[in-house]
């Protein structure tokens, strides 16, 4: 398990330095001056050429890379262009709102979509199991930005049961305005995942060592929860450590709607605004996140199956 957890370890860096290098090509390649932007349409050339200079873009991208690279070793993101405030302490103020609102769109996705598919495998084919296959595919098929403006309007606007905009303040107050974002995030999830589970369950149901626990006289439910779901639940758990990408990409829009802080709002304003170093550090965050999540997803999946187990 350790040469496994530390080779794991190596690629997740590898990746990081890869997807954060080919990130910066691109977002050099956006076109706009940062410089104009910050300084104004009647900034004299000596003055946007100073700014370049103290931003590092009249130096050679590779040169570039390898200035951030440097910084980044340093624990060093740069500084705001606007704020002169340090990257780091602005992203991390802004990251556990994102987190927060992607465990609860996960922790919500998992209760209701694992106990459905199991439901849906044991009673394969029953009318519950058809209408919940049809939910599902109608979950997964609606985009999430359009589910944030219907749920927006449905239950701000209409019901006014739920604050529309913001993050809220107080306990009671943050969670109130986490249901709706939370909800729209996470209901993809719901059918995405019930689907996988079932599909799961039927297979697994049909091994040798549940057909001998059937012989052995245990209930159905001890079967289910001992020896059928630990693994079928396994490619539940390497989808959602895959799925963090759309996560986080879902967790943009929403946040854009309901005019939430956290990365995705941070990043659209810094890409609006040319802001190269708020740009990178979300980036850079962003991408080790994917990173961490796939490798606790690989551990997990490894401490739930012994098969796994005895290949490392």
């Amino acid at each position: 398990m350790w040469i496994y957890l530390v080779r794991r370890v190596f690629l997740a860096a590898a990746i990081t330095v890869v997807a954060v290098s080919l990130l910066f090509v691109m977002i050099q390649m956006v076109p706009g001056d940062p410089a104009a932007v910050l300084l104004g349409p009647r900034a004299t050339p000596e003055l946007r050429a100073e700014l370049h200079e103290r931003m590092g873009l009249d130096k050679p991208l590779p040169v570039q890379i390898v200035m951030f690279f440097a910084g980044l070793l340093r624990g060093d993101l740069g500084f705001d262009v606007f704020t002169q405030r340090p990257v780091g302490t602005i992203v991390f103020e802004q990251l556990p709102y994102t987190i927060e609102l992607i465990l609860v769109a996960i922790a919500w996705a998992v209760i209701v979509a694992v106990p459905l598919g199991c439901y849906s495998a044991m009673r394969r084919n029953s009318l519950i199991d058809k209408v919940a296959g049809i939910m599902a595919v109608a979950m997964i098929a609606i985009p999430s930005f359009v589910m944030a403006i219907y749920a927006l309007l449905i239950f701000a606007v209409w019901l006014n049961w739920l604050p529309a905009i913001g993050a809220g303040s107080g306990f009671w107050g943050r969670v109130t305005h986490l249901v709706l974002p939370a909800l729209v995030v996470g209901i993809g999830w719901v059918g995405y995942l019930s689907r996988i589970v079932r599909a799961s369950m039927l297979e697994v149901m049909g091994e040798n060592h549940v057909r001998m626990a059937r012989a052995f006289g245990l209930s159905e439910r001890r079967i289910v929860a001992r020896y059928a779901l630990p693994l079928a639940i396994l490619p539940t758990v390497t989808i959602l450590g895959v799925g963090m990408a759309h996560l986080l990409s879902a967790a943009v829009f929403v946040e854009v709607v309901f005019a939430r802080p956290g990365i995705g709002t941070l990043v659209v304003q810094a890409v609006d605004s040319r802001n190269y170093p708020i740009v990178m550090g979300t980036v850079l965050v962003t991408t080790v996140l994917f990173v961490v999540s796939t490798t606790i997803a690989d551990l997990i999946n490894a401490i739930l199956d012994p098969r796994i187990r005895g290949s490392l």
